[in-house]
C-alpha cells in the first residue's frame, strides 16, 4: 500500500477522535440521540480545525447500518465508502470550484433523486462562501423546502460573506481554533502510535508554528520525520520551519532587561546568520512579551498562557524583570517596528533599531526620598515648632528677623530645563517606560521661581492627566531636582499643535506656548 501522509491517516473518523472542539460534538451527539436533525448546518473556523472532518462523521453517524447513532460501526458499507471518500450518498462539493448558478441548479437536480444505500443523501459543500450570488440565490430555493432525504452542510472558513438568506436557515457550529496544549497532545499519540523518537519540546515547537490548525500540525511532523535522520532534532525544527527557539527569545528579552544592546544585537545577528525568518522572528518576539504580561498579571496562569509548565515558570521568572509599563511600550515599540517594516521593505534595519532602543543602557535616578539624611531633615522640621516654643520671646524675634532660606530665592530659567530635558526623559526610561513615553511628547515652555511649566498638544489630554498623578510627577519632580540641583513644582498645560514641518515640531510647541503665555524665550 503506498504511503498515506498524517493528515489523512490520523484524521478523525468518529465524534471522539475529533479535538478541541467538544462543545460542538456534544450538541451533534445529542440531536442524534434525540432524533432533532436540522436539515442544513453551517459549520465555520479557520483552516485545519476539523470542519469537514466532523462533517463527515455526522454523515456516517446518519448513514450507518446501527444509525443514526453517535458510535459508526466502521465496517458496514455506508461507513467504509464514506471513509473512502466515495460514497454515492455523501457529496462533496468543493465551492471555490464550483461557483456557478449551474452547478448549484444541477445539485437541485439530483437533491430529488433518493439515497443509494444509506438514509439520507448528505451534500457536504467546502468554502461555501465561493459560491456567486446567483449561486446563492438558486441554493436558497432548495434550502426553503428541502426533501426530507436530503441533509445540508456547509463548510466555511469566512461566514461573514454568507448571506443572511442562507445563514437563518442553518444551524451554526463556530469550531475553535485548537489549544496549543491540545496540539501537543495529538502529536504525542501520534509520534508514540509512529514509533517516533521525538523530544517533547518539538511537540512545543510544531504547535506553536501551526497557529491552532491541527491539519498544519501533521503536516509539520511529517515534513520533519522526512527530514530528520532517525531522531528528530530542535536544529531540524528550525532548519524546516526557520523558526526561532524559545532560548533566543529569552536570551533576548533578558538583554532588554539588563540593557545589554551589544547583547541583543549579537543574538539578532546569529539568527539572521542562521537563516531565520526575521517575520516569523518579530512575531514571536511580539508574542513572547505578551505572554510576559500575561505571565506577570496572572502568576503565569497555565489555561491563559496555553504554554507547558516548564514554559509557563520561565516565563514567570522573567517577567519579574520588566514593570507593566514596560512591557506595554515593548509591544507598542515592536509591533510600530513591524508597521516600519513595510515602509521600508526590509525588516533587518527597523529589527535592529528596535532593539537597541529597547536594549540601551539607561541611567539609574538615585531616589530622592526615604534615605538617612533626608529622613533626618524631616524629622527636624517636624520638631521645629516644638523647638521655638521653648526659646524665650527675644530669640523668637531674633529667629524671625532672619532671611529665608536660600531655595526661597531660587529662579529657575527655562533654558536651564530644556538643556536636560533629554536627559531627564532617559532617566525616565530606566524608571518607569510610560512617564518617558508621554515626556516625548511634551516640552517645558516657562519657569518662574521654582514653578515650571510643561506644555502638551491639546490632542494629547490623556498624555497630560498621566503625567499630573500624584506618583509620577513626584517621580518626574525628584528626577529634575537632581539635574537641576534645585526643588522644583511642575505644571502641565495644553496648547494648541501648530502646523508645521516635521523637525520642527518641537519649536511649535515652544511658540504655541509662548504665544499662549504672552512670553518669549531668554
Amino acid at each position: 500500500m503506498s504511503y498515506v501522509v498524517f493528515a489523512r491517516k490520523w484524521r478523525p473518523q468518529k465524534f471522539d477522535e475529533v479535538v478541541g472542539q467538544d462543545h460542538i460534538v456534544t450538541t451533534l451527539k445529542n440531536a442524534i440521540l434525540k432524533d432533532r436533525l436540522a436539515y442544513a448546518y453551517l459549520f465555520a473556523g479557520s483552516k485545519g480545525i476539523g470542519k469537514t472532518s466532523t462533517a463527515r462523521i455526522f454523515a456516517k453517524s446518519l448513514n450507518c447500518v446501527n444509525g443514526p447513532t453517535v458510535e459508526p460501526c466502521q465496517k458496514c458499507a455506508s461507513c467504509v465508502e464514506i471513509t473512502e471518500a466515495r460514497s454515492m450518498d455523501v457529496i462533496e462539493i468543493d465551492g471555490a470550484s464550483n461557483t456557478g448558478v449551474d452547478n448549484i441548479r444541477e445539485l437541485r437536480e439530483n437533491a430529488k433523486f433518493s439515497p443509494v444505500n444509506g438514509r439520507y443523501k448528505v451534500y457536504i459543500i467546502d468554502e461555501v462562501h465561493m459560491l456567486s450570488d446567483s449561486a446563492f440565490n438558486a441554493l436558497l430555493k432548495i434550502l426553503e423546502e428541502p426533501p426530507q432525504h436530503v441533509k445540508f452542510i456547509f463548510a466555511t472558513t469566512h461566514p461573514h460573506k454568507i448571506p443572511p438568506t442562507i445563514l437563518s436557515r442553518c444551524q451554526r457550529f463556530d469550531f475553535n481554533r485548537i489549544s496549543t496544549l491540545g496540539i501537543i497532545e495529538q502529536l504525542k499519540r501520534i509520534a508514540a502510535a509512529e514509533n517516533l523518537n521525538i523530544d517533547k519540546e518539538i511537540f512545543f515547537a510544531i504547535a506553536r508554528a501551526s497557529e491552532g490548525s491541527m491539519r498544519d500540525a501533521e503536516s509539520i511532523l511529517d515534513q520533519l520525520v522526512s527530514f530528520s535522520k532517525g531522531k528528530v532534532s530542535m536544529d531540524d525544527v528550525t532548519t524546516v520551519l526557520g523558526s526561532v527557539g524559545d532560548d533566543a527569545l529569552f536570551d533576548i528579552a533578558d538583554s532588554v532587561a539588563k540593557g545589554d544592546s551589544p547583547r541583543a544585537l549579537a543574538a539578532l545577528d546569529k539568527i539572521i546568520n542562521e537563516g531565520r525568518d526575521l517575520a516569523n522572528f518579530l512575531q514571536n518576539l511580539i508574542s513572547h512579551f505578551r505572554n510576559l504580561m500575561v505571565a506577570k498579571i496572572s502568576s503565569a496562569d497555565k489555561g491563559l498562557l496555553d504554554l507547558p509548565d516548564e514554559i509557563c515558570a520561565r516565563l514567570l521568572e522573567q517577567s519579574k524583570e520588566f514593570s507593566l509599563n514596560e512591557l506595554f511600550s515593548i509591544f507598542n515599540l515592536l509591533v510600530n517596528t513591524h508597521d516600519v517594516s513595510k515602509r521600508l521593505n526590509t525588516l533587518k534595519i527597523p529589527i535592529e533599531i528596535a532593539l537597541v532602543k529597547l536594549a540601551y543602557p539607561k541611567k539609574k535616578v538615585e531616589p530622592r526620598i526615604n534615605t538617612p539624611k533626608r529622613e533626618k531633615e524631616q524629622a527636624v522640621s517636624a520638631d521645629a515648632p516644638r523647638q521655638e516654643q521653648k526659646k524665650p520671646p527675644s530669640e523668637v524675634k531674633a529667629a524671625q528677623a532672619q532671611p529665608g532660606p536660600a531655595e526661597d530665592t531660587v529662579h529657575i530659567d527655562c533654558s536651564s530645563v530644556l538643556s536636560v530635558w533629554q536627559e531627564l526623559i532617559m532617566r525616565m526610561e530606566k524608571i518607569k517606560m510610560s512617564i518617558a513615553t508621554y515626556l516625548r511628547e511634551s516640552m517645558p515652555v516657562a519657569a518662574k521661581g521654582r514653578l515650571v511649566t510643561i506644555a502638551l498638544p491639546k490632542d494629547l489630554g490623556f498624555h497630560k492627566e498621566v503625567l499630573e498623578k500624584k506618583e509620577n510627577r513626584a517621580i518626574i519632580e525628584n528626577g529634575l531636582q537632581d539635574l537641576l540641583k534645585h526643588n522644583v513644582h511642575l505644571d502641565f498645560t495644553l496648547v494648541e499643535r501648530k502646523q508645521s514641518e516635521p523637525d520642527k515640531e518641537s519649536e511649535a510647541l515652544i511658540q504655541s506656548a509662548l504665544d499662549t503665555f504672552g512670553g518669549k524665550i531668554v
